[in-house]
């Protein structure tokens, strides 16, 4: 009896093994959960625009748009990158940047003109998921197809623009209009709240983003040595500017990154051209 007792206690005293669940670790539901949270902010910019509120309609998309420029970058950093998430990323893109801007912009300005303003909002919509298919097309192998890799300056390009930066480009007259409103010009808001402006917008950046334009992704982008430091004072300025006016430096966002596409376009022809020299090829017109 004694005997039974001490080795009760000892029982007792000895550690515990934890017990083992199976299934993925935290850290590879992080980026999900992230896109999950950009999909929400999409879905309440979409309740905001019902409500007229467009101003923080505006402001959900441009949260989803940093959110989408977060969850990718983790899910590489944490190795928590999966087949699931990369779907689940592009369902979300098409939300929040193909079917939330279309439907701010129509609720904002386009229903003013009838069932036709319904029109390039459900264009730009389509536009958006034929980028996104075709994105998720270009990254699937096909069983017994060969593909040709690309070459190593192609993989710092995007074909076409991508969702965000379109979101970003179709909501240039809203946050133009939210800042003339500030700034008390209500005849140059009402003037970019017409609905042709929005239209055009919608025409333009749709085509834009199934185009075959070369768009800089910034994911291998180098800065030459001499220019860092005017890189950083001019994103400081940026930011002093975005908390400022946030309006009138998103438009002026926008604005930069239309001028930008002409530069990328440029640096991916110069660079394409270089390889062929390289290879000894003939350079195409």
């Amino acid at each position: 009896m004694i005997r039974e007792g001490l080795r009760g206690r000892l029982r007792g005293l000895a550690p515990r093994q934890r017990p083992r669940f199976s299934g993925p670790s935290f850290n590879r539901l992080i980026p999900n959960l992230l896109t999950m949270m950009g999909l929400c902010a999409g879905l309440v910019a979409i309740r905001f625009a019902l409500e007229g509120r467009f101003g923080h309609a505006a402001a959900f998309i441009v949260v989803a748009a940093v959110i989408d420029g977060l969850d990718g970058r983790i899910a590489r950093l944490l190795k928590g990158t999966s087949r699931f998430g990369a779907e689940f990323d592009s369902l979300s893109d098409f939300l929040c940047f193909g079917v939330a801007p279309a439907l701010v912009l129509y609720l904002w300005t386009m229903q003013s003109v009838g069932p036709w303003g319904f029109i390039p909002c459900v264009l730009f919509a389509v536009c958006s998921a034929l980028r996104l298919a075709r994105f998720n097309a270009a990254s699937i192998a096909e069983p017994g197809v060969v593909e040709v890799p690309k070459p190593a300056y192609a993989y710092n390009f995007f074909t076409g623009v991508p969702a965000p930066a379109g979101a970003g480009l179709v909501l240039f007259p809203l946050f133009a209009w939210l800042a003339f409103a500030d700034w008390g010009w209500p005849a140059t808001a009402a003037a970019i709240r017409h609905p042709s402006v929005a239209a055009i917008m919608l025409f333009v950046v749709g085509g834009l983003m199934v185009s075959t334009l070369p768009s800089w992704s910034f994911k291998n982008f180098k800065i030459p040595a001499n220019r860092v430091l005017p890189l950083f004072l001019g994103v400081g300025a940026y930011v002093a500017f975005l908390v400022t006016d946030p309006w009138a430096a998103l438009a002026l966002g926008g604005l930069i990154y239309a001028g930008m596409l002409y530069f990328s376009a440029r640096s991916y022809r110069r660079l394409r051209r270089e390889a062929e020299q390289m290879r000894g090829e003939v350079p195409s017109a």
